[in-house]
């Protein structure tokens, strides 16, 4: 592993410039069981060190908890990063299991008070729409946003799980820097709408779970034999049951193209969405998790692995033969509503 950096990508036309891979933190203090925390801040921390500059949050990982977790690293080197976090999924106090979808404008204002707070930062470089509320107007919510810009609360707007028709109404009302979305070998629903969207009004991609939640990295292959029961995988259908073994079997080709690159899976996965990006013209910024200094520096090593057009016409199948969707319920996914 060399210890030089990553190359740097634009987030959209105005947005900042980032590291051409950033770092999903959700995993750190939440959603995939027992956690070491000293290990987690040394992974931050390395992930600077080789050039990672996005990290990224939201309020509704553990009830503030990771915006609160993060805030001593992001204290100590608030000029060199970029801070992204989201609002839209509220939690109620009397049931901390339930996630409400809201974008109304009282909320999302006491939404970003409260993730100053934890962040402890004058200003949030990245703010997203977590989730989309089909009964607002997008409209309206971005119009929302866009005040919180204009208060200096806020730099650069992102949007997630939106579909093509919703970026293009936000982006008519003000500039929209990132759209976030699972984008990986197992998750290419956005190539349909989104992906030609954000390219044609040079909006940034950050793609989520581009590993497919350690599933493409070969970890586990059965998330109910080999997961912790707090493990937020065990409630997804593509990990479970007969899933579970139809997808393992799809991670073959990925092997062998990692084989002849002496890389890991993970690498090629990752390598895959730089390309396929590519493909469309669009800046993508993917932010696999991880919570250990290994992996995310195996990670970051994929940004200097090219796959060549024979390789990708071997990993081109693998999407349409999946098993089992992303999410048990789709209806607050992008694919959910195109």
């Amino acid at each position: 592993m060399t210890d030089s950096k990553i190359a740097k990508v634009r987030l959209g036309t105005d947005g900042p410039e980032v590291g051409a891979q950033g770092l999903g933190c959700m995993g750190m203090s939440f959603a995939y069981g027992p956690t070491d925390a000293d290990e987690a801040r040394a992974t931050l921390e390395r992930a600077l060190e080789l050039g990672v500059t996005l990290f990224d949050t939201a309020d509704a990982y553990g009830q503030g908890d990771n915006e609160t977790f993060l805030s001593p690293f992001f204290k100590a080197h608030r000029d060199e990063l970029v801070v992204a976090t989201k609002f839209g999924l509220s939690i109620p106090p009397d049931k901390p299991t339930t996630r409400v979808i809201r974008n109304d404008a009282p909320y999302i204002r006491q939404a970003v008070e409260a993730s100053l707070r934890r962040l402890d930062v004058d200003v949030i470089d990245l703010y997203y729409m977590h989730r989309r509320d089909a009964n607002i107007p997008i409209e309206e919510t971005v119009g929302v946003m866009s005040e919180l810009v204009r208060e200096g609360k806020v730099k650069h707007l992102g949007l997630s799980e939106v579909t093509g028709g919703e970026l293009r109404a936000a982006q008519a009302v003000h500039p929209i820097t990132a759209v976030q979305s699972e984008w990986s070998l197992f998750s290419r629903d956005i190539e349909a709408g989104v992906v030609p969207a954000a390219a044609e009004l040079g909006v940034a991609l950050v793609p989520y779970s581009p590993l497919g939640r350690g599933f493409l990295t070969g970890s586990f292959a059965n998330a109910d034999k080999e997961l912790t029961d707090t493990d937020f995988r065990r409630q997804q259908p593509r990990f479970t049951g007969d899933n579970a073994a139809v997808n393992a079997a799809l991670l073959e080709p990925v092997r062998a193209i990692a084989e002849a690159h002496g890389a890991s899976l993970g690498q090629i996965a990752l390598a895959w969405v730089q390309r396929q990006a590519a493909s469309y013209g669009v800046p993508a910024v993917p932010i696999p998790g991880t919570r250990r200094r290994s992996r995310v520096e195996e990670n970051a090593a994929a940004t200097r692995i090219v796959l060549g057009d024979e390789e990708m016409a071997l990993l081109e199948p693998i999407a349409s033969k999946v098993a089992g969707e992303r999410y048990a319920d789709m209806s607050s996914t992008s694919a959910g509503r195109e």
